[in-house]
């Protein structure tokens, strides 16, 4: 059965590993998904990732950041919009998450990027999801 939004499912697969532990996960690869991997990584959310090819599409390795208690680094990631319910904001629309404590991802004409670089670069997007 075909997916219907691979970036929520990739968002979940990050929450249950951090949840229960796992050091890695593997997701199926794709640009988006390795752009929103190297956002996280620039932010502090995750350890590294790589792209493994195989006779498919990939495979995104992403390493999971834990603290020194043994707890996730993400408390919350969040899908905000979906491809039934499209969610675009202006540059002076950018929401703060958790008053500065977290990030909105956003996908801009300059590509993907976070809610401090969006208003520095003053470009709104599609608000793809909220991380804290």
């Amino acid at each position: 059965m075909a997916m219907t939004d691979p970036i929520a499912d990739m968002l979940t697969r990050i929450r249950n590993a951090g949840l229960a532990k796992h050091p890695k996960l593997d997701v199926p690869s794709s640009n988006i998904k390795e752009a929103l991997a190297s956002v996280l990584k620039d932010l502090g959310y995750i350890k590294n990732f790589k792209n493994i090819s195989d006779e498919k599409q990939g495979v995104l390795r992403i390493y999971l950041k834990f603290d020194e208690d043994n707890q996730h680094v993400i408390h919350e990631i969040k899908r905000v919009s979906t491809p039934g319910r499209r969610i675009y904001v202006g540059k002076d629309e950018i929401p703060m998450v958790k008053n500065g404590l977290g990030c909105a991802i956003l996908s801009t004409s300059k590509g993907l990027m976070d809610d401090a670089a969006a208003r520095t670069a003053q470009v709104g997007g599609e608000l793809l999801c909220t991380v804290w």
